[in-house]
């Protein structure tokens, strides 16, 4: 019997029955745990660690599965014993205006912000698509280090979103290749997203631009290496009839996701980039520190 089997044949039907104090403190540990070893990461990658049948205490891999998951990250965090960094949820966000008190605090403000550009000397151009908010909130920070535009599609993307981001590309890539990385769930809809999205970009993108749309996450082979949760497709859902099997891109670790993605845009960097840009950062930081000093003397 396969793993996937008896996650399937196993927990659900074993713990439809209301969980003990021992077995909830059990859940507890193995949350922490997972998030210890690696954050932030969102609800539903917690979620998906949990269904891990070889756990002491797994949880059915259904909507009252993670809701009990999502209810104990609640009481953990609110307890003290999760820190609340260590979700990220980029699914709602506040809206803030910066105001500065003078010129010198502007100036202190500002020198964080400062980037060198990583893709100055680089001979590609890149961005990455995430299927969901879920998932862009998982590798935000990545692309943040690593200088790249991040795009949500929020399923199958509006075209006024391709449209906007092929503008983009069209004057940021300055004649380079353009690389998109794009990660999705393994679904009869999910992959069909990126393809829809592919040819939309083509069709608003400079025709003298090379295109590179790669799908790093998830794909069938991923799915059997890490050997991820997976649930049967519909009956009802006639699309992609090659998908058997179906995956949520959050079923892959969130470490190994971020792995998987900074060595694919490190790839395409010169070598060293990142080193020579904190020197130059560390140096521009310096000179907005000594204007605002000076700033904060007149």
């Amino acid at each position: 019997m396969t793993s996937t089997e008896v996650y399937r044949a196993g927990p659900i039907k074993q713990h439809r029955d209301r969980r003990t104090n021992a077995r909830i403190g059990q859940l507890d540990r193995q949350i922490i745990e997972v998030l210890r070893e690696d954050n932030p990461q969102s609800v539903r990658h917690v979620f998906y660690r949990m269904t891990n049948p070889r756990l002491p205490e797994p949880v059915e891999k259904t909507d009252r599965g993670y809701r009990h998951v999502q209810d104990r990250l609640v009481k953990l965090r609110r307890s003290g014993r999760v820190p609340f960094n260590w979700i990220t949820d980029s699914t709602r966000r506040g809206y803030h205006t910066p105001t500065y008190r003078n010129e010198a605090e502007f100036l202190r403000a500002m020198k964080g912000h400062y980037r060198a550009d990583l893709w100055q000397q680089s001979q590609y151009y890149c961005e990455v698509w995430t299927e969901s908010r879920s998932l862009a909130g998982t590798v935000e920070q990545d692309c943040k280090e690593l200088a790249v535009s991040l795009y949500p599609a929020g399923g199958f993307s509006s075209i006024t979103l391709a449209y906007q981001s092929a503008e983009v590309i069209n004057h940021y890539a300055g004649g380079r290749p353009v690389v998109i990385f794009y990660i999705g769930d393994y679904d009869p809809a999910g992959v069909l997203i990126d393809v829809a999205l592919e040819r939309e970009l083509r069709e608003h993108l400079d025709p003298s631009l090379e295109l590179h749309f790669k799908r790093i996450g998830i794909t069938e082979d991923q799915i059997t290496h890490y050997d991820l949760p997976s649930k049967p497709r519909k009956a009802t859902d006639l699309r992609s009839p090659h998908v058997r099997d179906t995956v949520e891109a959050e079923a892959m670790p969130a470490h190994i996701l971020r792995d998987l993605l900074r060595t694919n845009i490190e790839s395409l960097l010169p070598e060293r980039a990142l080193a020579v840009a904190e020197v130059e950062e560390q140096s521009a930081r310096s000179f907005f520190e000594a204007m605002a000093s000076m700033r904060g003397q007149a």
